[in-house]
């Protein structure tokens, strides 16, 4: 008899380098989970509950953390944890996992840059000091759990949910002075610097499907590129069917000059010759 654990991870917002927030989430999870204890006699296993015996630990013995690299102008510029637009114009990405003892576990590159030996032992060692601070700040969380359960405390998710601070569907309406608010904004805008740059029209954000937040702009809107691709497709589909229409109006003239049996006359241009058949009766083959 064996355990099964499975791991499932819900995106709830992808801001970009979700490689790397996927595994921090999944080693934590899995270092902070505790399963039932048990205890063989011969062929005999025995599972006890949690008011019979406190739960154990999994034995993990390192933390596999991924860390990402952009890179732009054919890796010219190197850029650690890309945003979710960086990685839109990036040409290409490298994935390291290392463990705080420098081990490298997986190393996954795409995009159509092209790496050096350098550029991936320049991120080998970014990637060694990443993971030494991210590892001693997921130990130092594991500890404060434990000493706030020990002590009968909550901690982490636990505390969070009776302060309406993750699972909250719903809050209580607060009220807010509006008293002197339009002394309040000319004093802000009086103090406040000029814009850079002034936008005729400005951009709104418009609701998108399944948002968190307030979404992109594009969701409102086509992309430029998108609208002159559209525009393109529509130009050729007029152009298509101007040329089926031309061709369909020759044809029917060709038809016409043809049905009486007349001679066609060509142009000095014209070298072709027409040649019009009569009518034959085909005959029928039988089995």
């Amino acid at each position: 008899q064996v355990w099964q654990i499975r791991l499932d991870m819900h995106l709830l917002n992808h801001d970009g380098n979700i490689t790397d927030a996927a595994s921090i989430a999944g080693i934590v999870a899995l270092c902070h989970f505790r399963r039932p204890d048990v205890s063989v006699q011969g062929e005999e296993v025995t599972v006890y509950t949690p008011e019979e015996r406190d739960p154990v630990p999994l034995s993990i013995h390192h933390m596999p953390i991924c860390v990402s690299f952009a890179f732009f102008h054919q890796g010219t510029y190197l850029l650690v944890d890309p945003t979710e637009r960086e990685e839109r114009v990036m040409d290409g990405l490298l994935v390291i996992a290392m463990n705080k003892h420098h081990e490298i576990c997986t190393i996954q590159s795409s995009g159509v840059v092209m790496l050096v030996q350098d550029q991936i032992l320049r991120c080998s060692k970014i990637t060694a000091v990443k993971v030494a601070e991210i590892t001693e700040l997921i130990q130092k969380a594991l500890e404060n759990d434990q000493k706030a359960r020990k002590e009968g405390g909550k901690f982490g998710f636990a505390e969070s949910i009776p302060n309406q601070r993750i699972t909250v569907f719903k809050m209580e309406s607060a009220a807010v002075d509006t008293n002197d608010v339009e002394e309040q904004a000319g004093e802000i805008i009086a103090k406040a610097d000029p814009p850079a740059e002034v936008f005729a029209n400005p951009v709104l954000h418009t609701p998108g499907t399944a948002q968190i937040g307030e979404g992109i702009e594009s969701w409102g809107d086509l992309e430029e590129s998108e609208k002159e691709e559209a525009e393109e497709e529509e130009g050729d589909s007029e152009a298509a069917a101007f040329e089926c229409e031309k061709v369909e109006t020759e044809d029917t003239s060709t038809r016409r000059e043809t049905k009486n049996n007349e001679p066609i006359v060509l142009s000095d241009s014209e070298e072709e010759e027409v040649v019009i058949l009569e009518p034959q009766e085909v005959p029928r083959k039988t089995r």
